[in-house]
């Protein structure tokens, strides 16, 4: 788990790309938002362009009827009749006539002749609507004013669409005044009324809905793919950064460690060098006591005894910095890693047997020569070797097996306890210097391992679950 410094490290490094990415997602939102609007103007631009030729073709029509009503209906009926009465069958068949073959081949719904005096139907080509009072609204007083205009009556959006919904319906009603026609064919007379043309343009709006939400669909399926696109490369971009962020926080804290351990390997080898030879001196004096005392008082040579082996064992410890503040260089030779092995766990075999402890070997002998240097790889055998017969003061069984990784031909050596095993925050500090949970030891002794086996090129991990036991792989090229 990342620690808290390396968290915010991680962060800042990843800054520049994630502002890179806000602005890449905010920029496609910000397209298809003005693609959502760009294909809603050109609908309704194209819905304002149909309404406006329907408009003009309506005018144009409403002057032609207006023409063809004067001249066919009432001027001949004024004739005829003296005055003009729709409540006269003739008459209004006559006008019904007149008005449907002059509409009978036009896209028209309805036409509606409204009184100039009263606001009543007075024809209409919807029987029903014929008599029907204050029926005309705002747009028929407009036209009594000799102004004409239209009206759009309209229902339905794009969700009209889905099955079930309510069907498109759009209606455009234009109202013009009713005037008299002169000779020469101006329509400028008196107003005698307004007529009223009503067009069907449902299909025509709904073919615009149609377009509109084709344009939409469109839009946000080119969107999502961007958008997928975008995500993917991102995602890959990011998980890309964010490896070479980790990379290079690793070899930050690397560079620190190997700074931190140079500056710690100098001061241990002076501190050694200086300890090692009053050291000397105190065991050789220790010796020589040991003597001296067996002469002058047998029995009491003890007490110098245990300063000889005390000093030995200082010895050993000094002699364990000195190789970790000045590690030897590695004299590869070409030698059968089994035999390495069986020669260390001979070498430890008494402590072992005295301890109860069980020794299972799994060697492949098909693993051939290997360079190594012996000296230093025996030394870093012994140390785990001794590290899980400590884990194991009461007895158990230690494992090793060898063996090669088909994929690469690297060889494993797996060093395996059944001891008290460790936590996980043991395990992850275990090849760090200086850490141990044993009451006596310096803590060196599986950085130094670690040291070794980095000489090599190789690596060395750890496994190990409390009362279950502690496994040691060494991987070598």
């Amino acid at each position: 788990m990342d620690d808290p410094e390396q968290l915010e490290s991680l962060k800042s490094g990843l800054m520049p790309f994630q502002l890179v990415k806000y602005f890449s997602f905010t920029s496609l939102g910000v397209i298809l938002i003005f693609t959502l609007f760009l294909s809603w103007l050109i609908s309704n631009n194209a819905r304002n362009v149909m309404l406006d030729q329907s408009e003009a073709y309506s005018l144009l029509l409403a002057e032609n009827l207006n023409q063809l009503v004067f001249r066919g209906f009432v001027l001949p009926t004024a004739v005829l009749y003296g005055k003009i009465s729709l409540s006269n069958p003739e008459q209004f068949e006559r006008l019904d006539r007149i008005i449907r073959n002059a509409t009978a081949t036009m896209k028209m719904e309805a036409v509606t002749i409204y009184d100039s005096n009263v606001n009543i139907i007075s024809y209409s080509t919807q029987k029903p609507l014929i008599g029907k009072k204050n029926m005309g609204g705002l747009e028929y007083k407009k036209a009594l004013t000799g102004k004409s205009n239209s009206q759009i009556v309209s229902s339905g959006t794009i969700l009209s669409l889905l099955p079930g919904a309510e069907p498109i319906s759009c209606r455009l009603k234009t109202f013009i005044p009713f005037r008299q026609v002169r000779d020469d064919a101006s329509i400028e007379g008196q107003i005698m009324g307004v007529i009223e043309i009503t067009q069907d343009l449902s299909l025509e709006y709904e073919a615009i809905v149609r377009l509109q939400w084709r344009i939409i669909l469109v839009s946000s399926t080119v969107m999502a793919i961007l958008f997928l696109v975008l995500l993917t490369i991102v995602g890959r971009a990011g998980k890309i950064m964010e490896k070479r962020a980790r990379e290079r926080i690793n070899l930050e804290q690397k560079l620190s460690n190997a700074q931190r351990l140079a500056h710690l390997g100098t001061m241990v080898a002076t501190v050694s060098h200086e300890i090692k030879s009053p050291l000397g001196i105190v065991r050789s004096t220790a010796e020589i006591l040991v003597k001296r005392i067996k002469k002058v008082a047998p029995g009491n040579e003890k007490l110098a005894e245990i300063i000889v082996s005390e000093t030995i064992r200082l010895n050993n410890i000094v002699l364990e910095f000195l190789d970790f503040a000045r590690p030897q260089k590695v004299k590869l030779v070409p030698v059968d890693i089994n035999n390495s092995i069986t020669q260390a766990l001979q070498f430890m075999e008494l402590e072992l047997t005295g301890k109860n402890i069980t020794i299972e070997t799994d060697l492949d002998l098909s693993i051939g020569k290997t360079a190594i240097d012996t000296d230093m790889f025996y030394r870093a055998l012994l140390n785990i070797l001794v590290n899980g017969a400590q884990a194991m003061p009461d007895g158990g069984v230690l494992r090793v097996k060898t063996g090669i990784t088909k994929s690469d031909g690297s060889i494993d050596i797996s060093i395996q306890d059944s001891g008290i095993g460790m936590s996980e925050e043991h395990t992850a500090q275990i090849f760090k210097p200086f850490f141990t949970d044993k009451n006596r030891g310096t803590g060196l002794g599986l950085a130094i391992t670690k040291n070794i086996i980095d000489q090599h090129h190789g690596s060395i991990s750890v496994s190990s679950e409390v009362g279950k036991g502690t496994t040691f792989t060494i991987t070598l090229p």
